[in-house]
């Protein structure tokens, strides 16, 4: 695998990034931001620090974004002064990729973070062009946690499933997959659902819709863009990818494009079938959720977070400790999920906790007075911080 790295410095942040994987002609990369000098999670040696890590995770429905998408600077602030490194990953995106191929990359990020990173930050510390500021530093594997925003907390999620070695903690701030069988996934929308925004026109996104979106370059890369404002639309998003996962939420089927399966139509299926679920006998034992379950192909089960949660769970399967956090009004990823997943989490023994934000939207982190409203002492973002490092800790 070829390695590229590059030193960055903006806003007095810096990071280095790699190359994590290779695929379909397309370099998979993470940044990797530095911890602060005189972090509270303080190294064995002054003269070489090992240190946790955090790893974050996009959002963007799957169908949009990048490494520096929706960055949580209020977040990688806290950990980065706490003695973190902070690492941002993007994968590749929905569509022509499906979740098969989200979950893929998130595996390969999280064994290069805990297996080849540090070699390659010892190498570029070492080589001649270094910044002779930068301290020598690498990651501790033993200490990782993972983060994610929206569809990102998915990919958290992946991690804390499926990655090996298995994260100490999960921050999910409002995240995609505490249930994903929901009619919010699967049924059309006739009327105005996601954050008071108009429906959609699909003749306007006709490459990427099935079929032609399978004809669609394989990408990791699709950053935000937002009409000026001199245009007729200012502030309208310009790159139709930031419309992507809405438009599939209206026409009720995200989870075609999510797993894969379009003929048949694994979204129609399931359509049908939560229409006559409600036929259902309550003594037959047989739920609707078990039902609608079962039209999942087996070999897509396990990309659906609330599936992989078992009772009682072994140490080697359990989940690591984890904080949901989601806002009660959100109409993007209803707060339901979290719901459902923390109540999963709970009866199957995780230390586990929910925070739910009353009267809050989708993204309610990135609003201009965030940092004012959840910034505080004793505010949310000290909360979601510290829980991280206390698990980073143990």
């Amino acid at each position: 695998m070829s390695v590229s790295t590059a030193l960055a410095l903006a806003h007095d942040i810096t990071y280095l990034t790699f190359t994590y994987k290779e695929v379909d002609n397309t370099c998979l990369l993470l940044d990797v931001y530095l911890p602060g000098h005189h972090g509270q999670l303080r190294p064995a040696q002054r003269s070489h620090i090992s240190c946790p890590v955090v790893v974050y995770f996009h959002g963007g429905g799957l169908t949009v974004g990048n490494k520096r998408s929706w960055f949580p600077r209020w977040l990688h602030r806290r950990m980065t002064r706490a003695g973190c490194a902070f690492i941002s990953v993007e994968y590749r995106l929905i569509p022509p990729s499906t979740g098969h191929d989200v979950l893929a990359d998130v595996k390969d990020a999280m064994h290069f973070i805990s297996h080849k990173l540090n070699s390659l930050l010892l190498h570029n510390h070492d080589s001649d062009d270094a910044e002779a500021t930068l301290p020598a530093f690498t990651v501790d594997s033993g200490r990782v946690a993972v983060v994610g925003t929206s569809s990102g907390g998915l990919c958290a999620f992946f991690a804390a499933i499926h990655a090996t070695p298995r994260p100490k903690a999960v921050l999910s701030m409002y995240g995609m997959g505490g249930n994903m069988l929901t009619p919010h996934y699967f049924m059309p929308k006739k009327e105005i659902f996601f954050r008071g925004r108009e429906l959609l026109e699909p003749v306007r996104f006709s490459e990427y819709l099935y079929p032609a979106s399978q004809q669609l370059s394989t990408t990791a890369d699709s950053p935000l863009a937002y009409h000026p404002s001199g245009s007729p639309t200012p502030g309208y998003p310009a790159n139709p990818r930031m419309q992507l996962a809405r438009l599939y939420f209206q026409l009720g089927v995200y989870l075609d494009y999510y797993t894969g399966y379009h003929e048949p139509s694994l979204s129609a299926a399931i359509r049908e079938a939560y229409g006559h679920s409600s036929d259902l006998e309550p003594e037959s034992g047989n739920s609707r959720v078990d039902q609608l379950r079962s039209l999942v192909p087996a070999e897509s089960l396990h990309l659906f977070p609330q599936f992989c949660v078992s009772e009682p769970m072994s140490e080697s399967l359990r989940w690591p400790a984890t904080l949901l956090v989601h806002g009660t009004a959100d109409t993007a990823i209803c707060a339901d999920e979290s719901r459902n997943l923390y109540t999963l989490l709970r009866h199957a023994g995780v230390d586990v906790a929910l925070r739910l934000v009353q009267g809050q939207e989708h993204s309610f982190d990135y609003v201009k007075n965030a940092e004012e409203i959840f910034g505080g002492e004793g505010g949310l973002f000290g909360e979601a911080a510290a829980f991280l490092i206390r698990h980073l800790e143990a």
